[in-house]
């Protein structure tokens, strides 16, 4: 019976041991196929595309052909909104050439907004957006902020003329319009420096560019250079040379005198005159 007894304890006891021997090499393996799993994901680094850059220096205005662009690999998550993946997204229909609207240097990525739309070249009409118009105003150093105006930049502009009502005085007449050529030219990067301009070109919606009109007909236009980051609206501003001097008019008040009414009766060989209430 004894003898019985130790050879069960004998075979559970291998086969515990057994048991334990493969769930070593069970848990051994999975490690070693997650190691693999984890240095071959390493390994071959995250998903690329390729987009397009610029070959050379590309300035206002060039026409850039394909020669002019080569490929590199970027993260799939990290590629420029606007960039370009596919030469046929840059060259649609077979054109030849894209027209340069800002400049670009050596291995920069393509953007859609540097370019013109397929078929165009860099005008005033392709900085226009849908809908409106192109207006030019005349200025001189002092309307024209010195010089300091670049396309792309925004402005106020004011009228100054006299009025019936309120003599000589200024207003706002048309808040933060955005200047899209500086005497006859749209290129952003070539105004480094301040130069008097003879004229700047603003855009405009139709019912604004009628104001506009109006108000260079009948008096002087000035442009105010909005800041860069300065996304405000600039409210109703009007001022007169009574405010600016701070005159106080006194108002007249004029007082209608009240009406009275009379009936002409005769009183012997008087003519008198009786006051009664007014009918009209």
């Amino acid at each position: 019976m004894r003898l019985l007894f130790a050879a069960v304890l004998l075979a559970g006891l291998g086969l515990a041991g057994f048991a334990v021997y493969q769930t070593q090499q069970y848990v051994g393996q999975m490690e070693r196929e997650l190691v693999a799993a984890r240095s071959a994901q390493a390994n071959s680094g995250p998903e690329t595309v390729d987009v397009y850059l610029t070959r050379r220096n590309l300035r206002y205005g060039e026409r850039m052909t394909p020669a002019d662009l080569i490929t590199a690999p970027f993260p799939a998550n990290s590629v420029p909104v606007g960039s370009f993946t596919d030469i046929d997204e840059i060259f649609p229909n077979d054109i030849p050439h894209r027209t340069v609207l800002r400049a670009m240097d050596t291995r920069e990525p393509l953007l859609t907004s540097k370019l013109t739309e397929p078929g165009k070249e860099a005008g005033i009409t392709s900085h226009l957006t849908p809908g409106k118009r192109a207006f030019t105003i005349d200025v001189n150093q002092t309307s024209g902020v010195a010089g300091f105006l670049r396309p792309g930049d925004h402005v106020d502009v004011f009228w100054t003329g006299r009025s019936r009502e309120s003599g000589d005085m200024t207003s706002l007449i048309e808040p933060r319009m955005r200047i899209i050529a500086v005497d006859q030219s749209a290129d952003m990067e070539r105004r480094s420096e301040a130069t008097l301009a003879r004229n700047v070109t603003v855009e405009a919606l139709p019912e604004q560019a009628a104001a506009l009109a109006q108000a260079q007909s009948s008096g002087r236009l000035s442009l105010a250079l909005v800041g860069i980051n300065d996304d405000s609206i600039s409210g109703a501003i009007e001022m007169t040379q009574d405010r600016l001097l701070g005159v106080v008019r006194e108002e007249r008040v004029v007082v209608e005198a009240e009406r009275t009414c009379h009936v002409r009766t005769r009183r012997g060989n008087q003519l008198v005159l009786i006051e009664t209430p007014c009918t009209n």
